[in-house]
């Protein structure tokens, strides 16, 4: 039986390149970056290249990288860190209704402590409309958050815009590019943003390392306190091993960013163009044109996709439903939700992540698999029984 491995947003394998530059890291070169002899001037050595090559991807300078713990943390050091430091200039913030949960629950957090947040609504594709973005900003906005791109539905927000609007406003712009980066050109000095996140486990890195790039200049009120590493915004010892993985991922990611899009974008092109063909009620949820090159997303009509994910895997294909943060909560995608997908469909999302290991093969044995199984459980579904007896088809 074939091993199919689509679910790459949630964990992408770690290059051998990069468990090489790793290796050394967690073995004789154990330094602490900070300590004042030749073991630490190594490490040191290793986290400012690794800061290097970060920056290098994000056409960004090595002093304004960041070293976090992933993306997660990323996110909650921009959006919290920018908003407390400019607590004394106003205390509203606005992010939008499809952001990753550590967007949104550190803007929840923020109102705890007497922010107010607005969040800005999606078309039906997850689109966030820049003019809505442009009306939500008052003058007490310290913050505008909305993600480069969605990675459950793909869509890729039109960020440049957003950036300039909140610009022109005096207000700091941060965008979550941690499922965009390495996959599309992101160079924050185009997009005009004053924070981005980054994750090392989309690069095929490891996990438990991220980066957020901070413009010079933007005031950020650090989260952890302890330390001077990070240029005092991030206290904590590093991780040396993580980071240089990291820093060759994205070194990697950079010097094959073109090719590898190329090839993501033809496998999911087809998976896109051939599926609904094969299923019908079966909805291609996200952009049609502005997307990951990395994604296929649907909404599978009468069954829910936690049904499909254990047929799938059965026959050895990966894949998830909606959310990997919040597929095991049974509960609907809010992405889906702002996208005014109705509950009943919404439940029956699929959500292919091709990587760069997979192939054309890998679909036509999605088509060939899928199918049946959709099949097998609509026959099992209360709702698929209604929809034939009312003269569906």
């Amino acid at each position: 039986m074939p091993e199919v491995y689509l679910d790459h947003y949630a964990a992408t394998p770690v290059l051998d390149e990069v468990v090489e530059a790793m290796q050394p890291y967690l073995s004789e070169q154990f330094g602490n970056p900070s300590s004042l002899h030749s073991r630490g001037d190594a490490a040191r050595i290793a986290v400012d290249e690794a800061r290097e090559l970060v920056a290098g991807l994000l056409g960004a300078e090595p002093d304004e990288i960041i070293f976090t713990s992933g993306g997660t943390e990323a996110n909650n050091l921009a959006v919290k860190g920018i908003a407390f430091a400019a607590r004394k200039k106003g205390n509203h913030v606005v992010v939008s209704a499809v952001e990753h949960f550590s967007v949104l629950h550190a803007a929840r957090t923020l109102e705890k402590f007497g922010f107010d947040v607005t969040e800005v609504g999606v078309d039906g594709y997850g689109m966030v409309d820049p003019e809505e973005v442009r009306a939500a900003i008052t003058t007490d906005t310290v913050l505008v958050s909305v993600m480069a791109a969605n990675g459950e539905i793909g869509t890729i927000q039109p960020v440049k815009e957003i950036a300039l609007i909140a610009a022109e406003k005096g207000v700091p712009f941060h965008t979550d590019a941690v499922a965009a980066a390495g996959y599309i050109p992101l160079g924050v000095n185009d997009i005009g943003a004053s924070a981005v996140s980054i994750a090392s486990d989309l690069l095929y890195g490891p996990k438990g390392a991220g980066a957020l790039w901070v413009k010079k200049g933007q005031r950020l009120m650090p989260l952890l306190d302890g330390g001077v590493q990070e240029g005092g915004r991030r206290g904590g010892t590093e991780n040396v091993p993580g980071i240089v993985g990291m820093g060759k991922a994205a070194e990697l990611a950079a010097r094959d960013l073109e090719g590898r899009a190329e090839a993501l974008r033809g496998m999911s092109a087809a998976l896109i163009g051939r599926l609904p063909e094969a299923i019908p009620r079966l909805k291609v949820t996200g952009h049609p044109e502005r997307r990951l090159p990395w994604n296929a997303s649907f909404a599978v009509e009468f069954i829910e996709g936690e049904g499909m994910l254990l047929f799938l895997d059965q026959k050895g294909i990966a894949v998830s439903s909606g959310s990997a943060c919040t597929s095991r909560a049974l509960k609907g995608s809010h992405v889906l939700s702002a996208c005014d997908i109705p509950a009943e469909v919404a439940q029956g999302s699929l959500l292919f992540s091709f990587g760069i290991g997979n192939s054309l093969e890998d679909v036509d044995y999605v088509l060939e698999t899928l199918p049946p199984i959709v099949e097998r459980l609509r026959q099992m579904s209360p709702l698929y029984d209604k929809f034939i007896k009312q003269g569906g088809g």
